[in-house]
C-alpha cells in the first residue's frame, strides 16, 4: 500500500474511531479547562524507540525547566509515547486534549502522526495550536488545519545543496532512494526541481518500506550505469540500505553515496558496525553551532540528563533534532507567559515568534519555519566523520562561514573527499563498460552511398569490414574520449528509423552512420552534434547558356593589367616626347599642346597610324621594344576575348520548387532516408509525383533520361552527387534545413556529454575537416571535365615584358640626361666614336628588319641608306 494510502485509511481509522466521542469531549472541556489551563500545560508526542525522540523528550523538558526557572512560571509539559505509530499519535493527542486540558501540542517527528493528530485537534470548538516537528508538511497542509504551524524547515533549501554538489561534481543523474512516507515523498519534489535547475536529473527512484527486499531492490538498481545514489529516510532505514550495499560490494569503487539531514544529523551516535559500511559517504545536514563551545551549559546538562534517562545509549551528545525540539517549546512557552494566552490568540503569537534560539534565528513566515540557510558537508572516515565545509544558500561553499569566508561553486575548494573504495578523486558518477563486455553499437546496412558507411561481408571468414566516413569520425571521437571505451559494430539491415528504434529498445547501445537528425526520432533517442552540414537541396541538370555581358570587353585583363598597361604606355610615351622634343617643332609649345602630343606618342605605337619619322636612335629603341610587347598583348587580349564571346556557361534546368509544382513534375527522393515525409508533409508536393532511388546511379539515370525533373538530396549525399556527376547536375534553389548527420544514443545516456565534447575537439583540431577533404578527393568525376570559364589575365603572365620595355625606356632616358651633360673634348670624341660605331651596327641590323621597322617609323629604305659620313651629321644633334 502506498504512502497516500496509509494516510487515507489512518485518517479514515482516526474519524470512525474518535466520531462517538465528539460531543463527550465538548461537555468534558469545560471542567477541564476550568482546573487545567490556568496551569498553562504544554502537550508532546514522541516517539521514545527512536533516538530523534529520545534527545526531542529531553529538550523539550529542559526548555520548561529553563523557562520557569527564568520567568517565575509553572507551565507543564506533558509528554506522550506515540511508539512510530500513527494510531497511537491519535490517540495521544485525544488524551492530551481530553485529560490534560492542553493549550498547544509539539511534535510528532512523522508527518503520518502529525495528520493524524491534526485531525483529532480539528475535531474540537476551540483552537488548539498544533507544532509539527515532522521533516516537511504538503503545502495544502496549512489551508486545511489552520492551526497547523511547521516547526521545523522545509526540504527546498536543503535539496539545493545537494544539487549543488552534483553540479559541482558534474553528474547529471541521482539515483533517489527515499523512505515510502509523505515525507520523503515531499523531498522527491524538491530534489526534481533542484536537479533541473543545474541541469541533472532523478534517473530512478527507489520507495522503501519495512517490508522491502533490500537485496532484490539495491541489485536492479546496480544493473542501472548511474552510480550516484542519495538516501532520504530515517537513520534506521539508511542503516539496513548501506549495510545491504556493502554485502552487495556497491560501496567500492566509483560509487557515490549521499545522506541528508535526516540520517546525517544523527551520525555522531552510530555504533563503529554500523558505521563501517558507511565509509566514504557524503553527508548533508543543517548546521548549528557546537553546543560544546558556544552552548556549554546547555550540552552539559543535557548529556547528564540524557544519561540518566537513557543509559542504553552508548552516545549521549545533542543532535540538530534536539535544539530543534527545544526552540520550538521556548516558542509556544513564551507566546502563553505573554497574557497567558490561548486559542487563536495564542496560535497567532506562536506564528510570528522571532528570537535567536539555540539551533540558530528562529522566524515563522505564514506558519511556517524559515528554511535553514546554511548546511554543513561532512564525509564518513574510518570510525566517525570529517567536518568537511559549508554550504550557504545563494552564496555556495566554503571552508567556514565567518565574516572572511571565501565562497565558490566548487566544492574542490573544501579539500579531497574520501568516497567509496578509498579513491581521493571525483568519481565519474557511472560505470563503463569492459572489455568483456563491450558497447553494441548498431551500424546501418544499405547507405544510399557508401562514402559514409561501407560494409562488406566476406564469405569466407564470414565477417563485416565497415568503413566509411561517418564510422571513421566515430572512432576518432572515441579515441578523444578521457577514458578507454570498447566497442562493437554491428550491422543492421532495417532502415534508419527502424535502427534507431533498437536503440530505444535497448538492443543496441547506441547507433552509427549516416542518420539524419529528425524530430521523430528523438521520440526514441537523442543524438551528438551533427557531424556533417545540415540541410535538404534540389538537384536538378544543366542547360547552357552563352555569356553577355555589357562589359565583357573589360573581362580579358584584370583591373592591375589594365593599369599597369597603361602606365607602361605613359611612361614610353613620356621617354620618346623627352628624346625628341629638340628635333620636331610639333613637340614644344603650350603645356596643353605638349600633353596632348605626349599621350598621343604613347598610344600611337599600338596602332598602325601615320606620323613623323623618329630622330633619335634612343627614342627608336625605346619603341622597337614597347612594339613589340604591345603586340603581344594585343593578341593576348584578342585570344581572350574571343574565347569569352564564344563560351557557353551553365545553368540550372530548374530554377525552384515553383516550377516543379507549376509543371507537374516528377522528383526523386532516397528510398532509405525522411526526404519522402519532408517533400509530402513540409514542402507539399503530390504524393504521385514523388518517385524513391536507391543508388546515385539511379538518381542520374532518371534526371538524364528526363524521368524526373530534380532530385532532393540531403546536403553531404548531394555535394558527393555532384562531384561525380560533375557536369551534368548542380544543386539550385534555396537549401532546407534540416539535422545533419548524427550519432544515436540512448534518452539520458550519461556518455553523450562526453561524447559531444569529444566530437567537438574532433572538429576544432581539424580531424573532420581533413576527414571531409579525403572524402571529396574520393569521389572522381565519371565525366570528361572542360574549363567553361576563361579566366582574366593579369600582370603575373607579362611582368617580364613589362620590365623589358620599362627598363630598356629608362636606359634611353638615362643615357639622354647624361649624354646632355658631358662636355666635348677628347672624353666627346672618343664616345661619339662609340656611338658612330652603336649606329652603324644598328642600321645594319634595320636593313634586316626592314618590313618590321616599317610599322615603327617612317625610315628610309635600303637603296636610300645614307653612308656613314651622314649618319653621324645626324647624330651630332642628338
Amino acid at each position: 500500500m502506498g504512502t497516500f494510502g496509509h494516510l487515507f485509511f489512518t485518517i479514515m481509522a482516526l474519524a470512525l474511531f474518535t466520531y462517538p466521542q465528539k460531543v463527550i469531549a465538548y461537555q468534558g472541556m469545560n471542567h477541564t479547562t476550568a482546573t487545567n489551563l490556568v496551569k498553562g500545560i504544554i502537550g508532546a508526542i514522541v516517539d521514545y524507540t527512536s533516538r530523534i525522540g529520545k534527545e526531542e523528550r529531553v529538550a523539550m523538558e529542559m526548555a520548561i525547566d529553563d523557562f520557569n526557572s527564568l520567568t517565575n512560571q509553572t507551565l507543564t509539559l506533558r509528554v506522550m509515547n506515540s511508539q512510530g505509530e500513527t494510531f497511537q499519535a491519535g490517540l495521544a493527542a485525544r488524551d492530551l486534549i481530553d485529560k490534560e486540558g492542553v493549550k498547544a501540542i509539539l511534535g510528532p517527528q512523522t508527518w503520518e502522526e502529525t495528520s493524524a493528530v491534526a485531525e483529532i485537534c480539528s475535531q474540537y470548538s476551540h483552537t488548539i495550536p498544533l507544532l509539527s516537528l515532522a521533516d516537511a508538511a504538503p503545502a495544502w497542509a496549512t489551508t486545511r488545519w489552520p492551526f497547523l504551524i511547521q516547526a521545523s524547515p522545509s526540504q527546498d533549501t536543503q535539496m539545493k545543496a545537494v544539487a549543488a554538489v552534483v553540479q559541482s561534481c558534474r553528474w547529471r543523474r541521482v539515483v533517489f532512494i527515499y523512505e515510502d512516507s509523505v515525507s520523503s515523498a515531499n523531498g522527491l519534489v524538491h530534489l526534481s526541481d533542484a536537479l533541473r535547475e543545474v541541469g541533472a536529473e532523478i534517473g530512478r527512484f527507489l520507495a522503501l518500506s519495512p517490508y522491502n527486499d533490500l537485496s532484490q531492490e539495491l541489485e536492479r538498481l546496480e544493473g542501472d550505469q548511474c552510480r550516484v545514489f542519495l538516501v532520504h529516510s530515517s537513520l534506521p532505514m539508511a542503516i539496513r540500505v548501506f549495510e545491504t550495499a556493502k554485502k552487495l560490494k556497491m560501496m567500492q569503487k566509483d560509487y557515490v553515496w549521499i545522506t541528508t539531514d535526516s540520517t546525517t544529523s544523527l551520525v555522531h551516535y552510530i555504533n563503529h558496525s554500523s558505521i563501517s559500511s558507511m565509509q566514504g559517504v557524503l553527508g548533508i545536514r543543517r548546521y548549528f553551532r557546537d553546543p560544546r563551545t558556544h552552548l556549554h551549559d546547555f550540552y552539559l546538562k543535557f548529556r547528564k540528563k540524557f544519561a540518566l534517562e537513557h543509559p542504553e545509549e552508548e552516545n549521549h551528545e545533542p543532535g540538530i533534532f534536539a535544539l530543534q525540539a527545544y526552540d520550538a517549546t521556548k516558542a509556544v512557552a513564551s507566546a502563553i507567559q505573554e497574557g497567558d494566552r490561548e486559542g487563536q490568540q495564542l496560535l497567532e503569537k506562536i506564528s510570528s515568534s522571532d528570537f535567536k534560539g539555540l539551533s540558530g534565528n528562529v522566524k515563522f513566515v505564514g506558519k511556517r519555519l524559515a528554511p535553514a540557510k546554511v548546511f554543513q558537508i561532512v564525509n564518513v572516515i574510518g570510525r566517525s566523520y570529517k567536518e568537511h565545509g559549508f554550504w550557504t544558500f545563494k552564496k555556495g561553499f566554503s571552508e567556514t562561514i565567518d565574516e572572511g569566508a571565501i565562497y565558490s561553486d566548487s566544492m574542490d575548494t573544501l579539500g579531497i573527499v574520501i568516497w567509496p573504495g578509498g579513491p581521493r578523486y571525483t568519481p565519474r558518477g557511472w560505470t563503463l563498460r569492459t572489455i568483456d563486455k563491450p558497447l553494441r553499437i548498431g551500424v546501418p546496412n544499405g547507405s544510399l552511398t557508401n562514402r559514409f558507411v561501407n560494409v562488406q561481408y566476406h564469405p569466407s571468414t564470414k565477417n563485416y569490414t565497415i568503413k566509411g566516413f561517418s564510422i571513421e569520425v566515430f572512432r576518432k571521437t572515441v579515441e578523444r574520449l578521457p577514458y578507454y571505451l570498447p566497442y562493437e559494430l554491428i550491422t543492421w539491415g532495417g532502415n534508419y528509423t527502424s535502427l534507431v528504434e533498437q536503440v530505444h529498445l535497448k538492443n543496441f547501445d547506441a547507433a552509427v552512420g549516416d542518420i539524419a537528425i529528425i524530430s521523430k526520432r528523438y521520440e526514441y533517442v537523442e543524438f551528438t552534434h551533427p557531424h556533417t552540414v545540415s540541410g535538404l537541396v534540389m538537384v536538378v541538370p544543366v542547360q547552357s547558356q552563352s555569356s553577355n555581358n555589357t562589359w565583357l570587353f573589360m573581362k580579358p585583363f584584370t583591373t592591375k593589367m589594365w593599369i599597369l598597361t597603361a602606365v607602361i604606355n605613359i611612361y614610353n610615351g613620356f621617354v620618346v616626347w623627352m628624346i625628341e622634343r629638340n628635333h620636331c617643332p610639333e613637340l614644344k609649345g603650350s603645356s596643353v599642346n605638349q600633353l596632348g602630343t605626349l599621350l598621343w606618342l604613347a598610344f600611337s605605337a599600338l596602332f598602325p597610324v601615320q606620323g613623323e619619322r623618329l630622330h633619335s636612335n634612343l627614342s627608336r629603341m625605346a619603341t622597337v621594344v614597347w612594339l613589340f610587347v604591345a603586340l603581344i598583348i594585343t593578341q593576348s587580349y584578342t585570344a581572350s576575348l574571343t574565347s569569352m564571346l564564344t563560351v557557353q556557361s551553365l545553368q540550372p534546368k530548374v530554377a525552384d520548387i515553383g516550377t516543379l509544382k507549376s509543371s507537374n513534375a516528377y522528383i526523386g527522393y532516397s528510398n532509405k532516408s525522411f526526404v519522402v515525409s519532408y517533400l509530402v508533409g513540409v514542402l507539399n508536393f503530390s504524393n504521385n509525383n514523388v518517385k524513391s532511388y536507391s543508388t546515385p546511379e539511379g538518381y542520374a539515370q532518371a534526371l538524364k533520361s528526363g524521368e524526373i525533373a530534380a532530385a532532393f538530396l540531403e546536403v553531404p549525399v548531394a555535394k558527393l552527387f555532384i562531384a561525380k556527376y560533375c557536369k551534368s547536375f548542380i544543386m539550385a534553389g534555396p537549401t532546407y534545413k534540416v539535422g545533419g548527420y548524427g550519432f544515436a544514443f540512448p534518452k539520458g545516456s550519461l556518455m553523450l556529454p562526453d561524447i559531444d565534447a569529444a566530437l567537438l575537439n574532433v572538429s576544432e583540431s581539424g580531424v573532420l575537416r581533413h576527414l571531409e577533404e579525403r572524402l571529396a578527393a574520393e569521389e572522381k568525376c565519371v565525366e570528361v571535365e572542360s574549363d567553361n570559364k576563361t579566366a582574366s589575365l593579369s600582370p603575373n603572365s607579362f611582368w617580364v615584358l613589362f620590365v623589358f620595355t620599362g627598363g630598356i625606356s629608362t636606359i634611353a632616358l638615362i643615357i639622354y640626361g647624361v649624354r646632355g651633360t658631358w662636355s666635348t673634348g677628347h672624353f666627346m670624341l672618343k664616345q661619339k666614336s662609340i656611338w658612330m660605331f652603336i649606329v652603324v651596327t644598328m642600321e645594319k641590323w634595320r636593313l634586316q628588319q626592314n618590313r618590321f621597322f616599317r610599322k615603327v617609323s617612317d625610315v628610309e629604305s635600303p637603296k636610300n641608306l645614307p653612308n656613314a659620313s651622314n649618319t653621324w651629321v645626324q647624330m651630332s644633334h642628338v
